[in-house]
């Protein structure tokens, strides 16, 4: 009787060693998996698959951070808790907005309203052209716009939007610029899914226009993705002189080395401007409570910028986003 009055005393600590060790090899696998990630963002790097699509969630990696710092105290793992720590302090260090700001100089010549749209293979035109009527902006960007999406835009807002810059194509290939100010043509960038470009006459003063829409960064497709934000920035850096605009869906966040690299050619955020520093625009069905920021108005430092909002359109899987700047002539 007293020995089986023991037995159960004695397994008790066994049974609490087991659950520390099975805490602690819990949180060691959460933490490497999550240090692979920030290791990438650390070196100024994508890596490869799953690195990006893991990157552009980074905010929401502390969850997993978290609960494995809750399974190193259970574990009373010290050389876990510090692994946690440090793990989270580099990723509030990278919360923190990139890019420059700054106020513009010289005097304020014109104000611009840009409206940028993914409207998910067309299937959102009709919510875009209410949203334009209601918001009358001065430029429109529209992504995955096929052909019947192409020849919507031009019945219902040709009135009002005679110019326009265009690549047509089916599915997401089709992109679109509408402008209520003259246009005259320029080179695009050369990708997967259209991406036009134009030179907007903003009373008087000439602004450069680009529309993004490289290729998401799936299984198989890092490379192209790279390479075609790669060509986004080539195209910037080839005049840092004129006011430019690039707006658009760049399928990345500011987490992406990729896509600070565009930034770092001399644009600035302008969601970042107006105080909406990681909003979610993507996806739309689970923002803003979840999601990441890929939807961008990027301008050059000739541009403040006063407002941004992000609107939800139904039958797309992206929430548009709208902006109002400020374009200043160097004195």
């Amino acid at each position: 009787m007293a020995a089986a009055e023991r037995r159960p005393a004695g397994g008790a600590p066994e049974e609490h060693r087991t659950g520390r060790r099975l805490a602690a090899c819990c949180a060691v696998l959460l933490f490497a998996a999550v240090s692979v990630v920030v290791g990438y963002r650390v070196a100024d790097g994508d890596g490869p698959t799953p690195v990006p699509q893991l990157l552009a969630f980074l905010p929401w990696l502390l969850v997993p951070v978290g609960f494995a710092l809750l399974l190193s105290l259970l574990a009373r793992s010290w050389l876990c808790l510090l692994w946690g720590v440090v793990l989270l302090g580099l990723l509030a260090w990278y919360l923190q907005p990139y890019g420059k700001t700054g106020d513009p100089i010289g005097q304020p010549v014109a104000e611009l309203r840009i409206l940028t749209s993914n409207v998910e293979f067309g299937q959102a035109t009709g919510a875009l052209t209410a949203a334009v009527r209601a918001e009358k902006p001065d430029l429109v960007f529209v992504q995955e716009c096929d052909d019947a999406c192409a020849r919507t835009l031009r019945r219902d807002l040709a009135a009002d939007y005679p110019h326009r810059r265009a690549v047509g194509g089916g599915g997401s290939e089709g992109s679109v610029i509408l402008s209520r100010l003259p246009l005259t043509a320029a080179r695009g960038v050369r990708a997967t899914m259209g991406m036009p470009a134009a030179v907007a006459d903003v009373d008087g003063t000439a602004v450069r226009l680009q529309l993004a829409h490289p290729m998401p960064p799936v299984p198989g497709q890092v490379g192209l993705w790279r390479t075609e934000l790669g060509r986004l920035r080539d195209a910037v850096a080839e005049d840092t002189r004129t006011p430019t605009v690039v707006a658009g869906d760049f399928n990345a966040s500011q987490d992406h080395a990729a896509f600070r690299r565009i930034l770092d050619a001399g644009l600035r955020d302008a969601a970042r401007l107006a105080g909406a520093t990681r909003t979610p625009s993507w996806p739309a069905r689970t923002a803003p409570a979840f999601g990441t920021q890929i939807d961008h108005v990027l301008v050059s430092e000739d541009f403040s910028a006063r407002d941004a909002r992000f609107l939800d359109l139904p039958d797309t899987d992206h929430r548009a986003l709208l902006v109002d700047l400020t374009l200043y002539r160097a004195g």
